[in-house]
């Protein structure tokens, strides 16, 4: 209310020195051909493009020309004159923070994507409910940005075309990042890894799992995979024998044929910790984290029409490690810390 009146009273002070300028002008003209022209036009203050701040500001500086000319300024009009120059100078609006989003850009819902056949990542329980470590992850990940959480499945061919025809936000089924996919895509940071892990007999000897620990050992692995590659670069002083299939090489190491197996980390957790195993064998050593043979990492996948949504996703991921939450997730569905 004190502002408005302050404007209005202003007002009238302008129309007065106005009036007076005019007044003065109409009685000088004839004597003084180079009068200056009306200070105060009725065509700019009518003028819709004339508004708000730059309004204000323009009747402040005419008002200073017109009491300056007029000679007539009193001090309670300088003190008034000072007033509505502060209201001018505080009203005048700021320039958005581009990087901060508004109330209407604000997200509501995250709409995810997964697949519903790869235990114990995304898949249906006995129940028929869809759950996993990537479906928890993704309800937390929402939790912490206060967004609610659409997860739909999808088949995997289908997961990434629903981010380019944007009927998704992000893809969280175990994608691997690659050079191929970011070229339709974007990805947050990693949060899984697809390390590589030895196993050995609970009754067996304690080894050091290092390149001169294992010389000589018995190391079974798959033909041909990158494990074998792995094993053949940097543990080439062990005996490895490759079999046919992972499920031959860790029964080598049931029936005790053989004193280590090396294998995909996830592979052999769900194995250990499965029935197959008959609870035989643990994990040694690692992990194995050699991006060269076993990839860059399991990420969210992002359309690229949201540039926002990746330092949104990455920020939640660093709260919800740190909240302890990760971990919890973690060993709720592989009940042995993988790396």
């Amino acid at each position: 209310m004190t502002a408005n009146r302050t404007r209005a009273a202003f007002r009238k002070f302008l129309f007065t020195c106005s009036t007076f300028g005019r007044n003065l002008r109409n009685t000088s003209h004839t004597s003084n051909p180079m009068s200056p022209v009306p200070l105060l036009s009725s065509k700019f203050a009518s003028s819709p493009a004339a508004s708000g701040g730059e309004l204000r500001r323009r009747d402040t500086s005419r008002a200073v020309e017109c009491l300056a000319r007029s000679g007539r300024a009193s001090f309670a009009g300088f003190l008034l004159l000072l007033g509505a120059a502060a209201i001018a100078t505080a009203q005048t609006p700021l320039p958005a923070d581009s990087t901060t989003p508004t109330a209407a850009e604000r997200r509501v819902v995250l709409r995810v994507v997964t697949e519903g056949e790869f235990p114990p990542f995304n898949y249906f329980d006995d129940e028929g409910v869809l759950t996993g470590f990537n479906v928890d992850l993704a309800r937390a990940l929402c939790l912490e940005m206060n967004v609610a959480c659409d997860i739909q499945v999808r088949a995997w061919d289908d997961l990434i075309p629903t981010l380019t025809r944007g009927e998704s936000d992000a893809v969280m089924a175990s994608h691997v990042v690659s050079a191929r996919a970011l070229k339709a895509v974007n990805f947050s940071d990693r949060y899984f890894h697809t390390a590589a892990r030895f196993a050995a007999r609970r009754d067996g000897p304690k080894l050091e799992i290092t390149p001169d620990g294992v010389e000589g050992k018995r190391i079974a692995v798959a033909k041909g995979t990158a494990h074998e590659a792995y094993l053949a670069e940097f543990f080439r002083f062990g005996r490895i024998q490759a079999f046919e299939s992972p499920e031959l090489a860790r029964e080598a190491l049931i029936q005790n044929k053989v004193d280590l197996l090396f294998d995909d980390g996830i592979g052999l957790a769900l194995w250990i910790n499965g029935t197959s195993s008959s609870e035989c064998c643990e994990l040694r050593g690692g992990p194995f984290l050699e991006p060269r043979y076993f990839g860059e990492g399991i990420a969210i996948a992002i359309t690229k029409a949201d540039p926002r949504l990746k330092s949104e996703l990455n920020a939640a991921l660093k709260r919800v490690r740190a909240s302890g939450r990760f971990d919890e997730i973690v060993l709720q569905y592989f009940r042995t810390r993988l790396y």
